[in-house]
């Protein structure tokens, strides 16, 4: 029997061996947190390739203005001898030669001189489209830098609320030892201990709870970072202590205007817009172009050209625009409007998301002060009310409530101050401001 203990003792020990190797511990400060978010961001790799669509689109009109060099040939061969009936004057196509083959061969090249600045407004437009892209991709980072902050902070309180119940576990069980010893010698009831007891199981559960919170929190940063799913994640609490003084409203709403990236996006659609408008009223000017081509023909034994180039200017007019309303500029208008209404919700939606991150702010650091009074409070009423049950002048419930009264106010003060830093950042956010490091 004590050989089948010790190998069950090895084997656990091994399994252990095993875990911790297998639970990969990785300590990250908030700001590589959030490089590491937007490295591995699938959401990004998306705004990438929307980033090389818009600059393809740029190169296709850009296109447009080069010239178009097309070159075409044909060989046929004729089976059945043709009917060839010349009209020309003394010409007689009687007895003439045996036609089964012709071949022809051309080139021409086209090179764009007025198109009614449909070309010019098409490149600057795909410009303004490109850039456009690229803001709305800065502001998916500034979001996702904020999404992964929040993440962060709820696994620092899941943490944090976790060394807090340890350590009232721990005194919890060394009291209930103490009861024990004093139940035994007579000094208290056994209902006095039994409520100890409960005491400590209502703590074991807060820490289950809180473990669960964590693993389940640390999960989410896992996926969040682009970490193997075993990775345990220590943070940096400095963090919490990172927000400046709060400035005036107006401030942070003159950030906003200044920075926020959507609204600029937002602003180079608008510049699109509008030259597609112009674009779309040049359709009713006509096209102008400089035409060159070369042609080669060969029949055997009756016809051969060759050097018949030519060289000129092609003009292009769609008479239908005479009696056909333009549809493309009605549509180019209507989206105009669009985004002018868009423009103004934004600005709209700017105000009312700054004013209420700010408010929330100022509250959050507002709160820190209250949790540290009542988190004071609280010690020192455990401190009296454990002074009192020692004295018999207080019931063990009045000190189990001071004890549970004590744990809920010391994470409370944890978890003001790690909120006051998140709404912080939240506020920078909605002025476009977040840094990433």
């Amino acid at each position: 029997m004590k050989r089948i203990n010790n190998s069950v003792i090895a084997l656990s020990l091994f399994a252990g061996m095993v875990y911790t190797h297998a639970q990969e511990k990785k300590q990250l400060t908030l700001d590589e947190a959030v490089q590491l978010g937007i490295q591995n961001s699938k959401s990004l790799k998306i705004d990438a390739a929307k980033i090389e669509e818009a600059t393809a689109d740029l190169l296709e009109a850009k296109n447009r203005q080069l010239p178009e060099l097309k070159v075409s040939g044909s060989y046929m061969y004729l089976p059945i001898k043709p009917t060839i009936d010349l009209k020309l004057p003394g010409v007689s196509s009687a007895g003439g030669p045996e036609v089964h083959q012709v071949a022809f061969g051309s080139a021409n090249l086209s090179v764009p001189l007025y198109s009614g600045g449909r070309i010019k407004y098409g490149i600057q437009s795909a410009k303004y489209l490109v850039e456009a892209s690229k803001l709305s991709t800065e502001n998916d980072k500034i979001a996702i830098a904020y999404n992964v902050a929040q993440a962060y902070n709820n696994l620092f309180k899941a943490n944090q609320s976790i060394k807090v119940l340890e350590e009232n576990l721990t005194a919890s069980q060394k009291r209930d030892e103490t009861f024990l010893k004093l139940e035994n010698n007579g000094v208290i009831a056994r209902n006095d201990r039994l409520k100890a007891n409960l005491q400590t199981s209502n703590i074991e559960l807060q820490l289950l709870e809180a473990k669960n919170n964590y693993n389940i929190a640390n999960i989410n940063m896992d996926l969040l970072l682009g970490l193997p799913d075993a990775t345990e994640i220590e943070v940096d609490q400095n963090y919490i202590d990172e927000s400046d003084d709060v400035k005036t409203v107006d401030f942070y709403l003159n950030e906003a205007r200044e920075n926020r990236k959507d609204l600029q996006a937002l602003d180079q659609q608008r510049k699109a817009a509008q030259l597609g408008t112009k674009s779309a009223k040049a359709e009713n000017l006509p096209s102008i172009a400089l035409t060159g081509g070369y042609v080669a023909a060969d029949i055997p034994k009756f016809l051969t050209v060759y050097n018949a180039v030519n060289v000129g200017v092609g003009i292009s007019y769609n008479l239908s625009n005479l009696w056909k309303e333009n549809s493309a500029l009605k549509q180019s208008q209507a989206r105009e409007m669009q985004l002018s209404a868009t423009n103004d919700l934004l600005n709209d939606n700017i105000k009312l998301d700054v004013n209420r991150e700010y408010q929330n702010s100022d509250y959050s650091k507002k709160r820190i002060a209250v949790f540290e009074k009542s988190a004071e409070q609280a010690n020192e009423n455990y401190r009296i009310t454990k002074n009192k049950y020692d004295n018999g002048l207080a019931t063990m419930t009045e000190l189990l409530d001071a004890d549970a009264a004590q744990i809920s106010a010391n994470v409370g003060v944890i978890n003001a101050k790690a909120d006051a830093a998140l709404a912080y950042r939240k506020l920078l956010q909605t002025t476009g401001t977040l840094t990433i490091k």
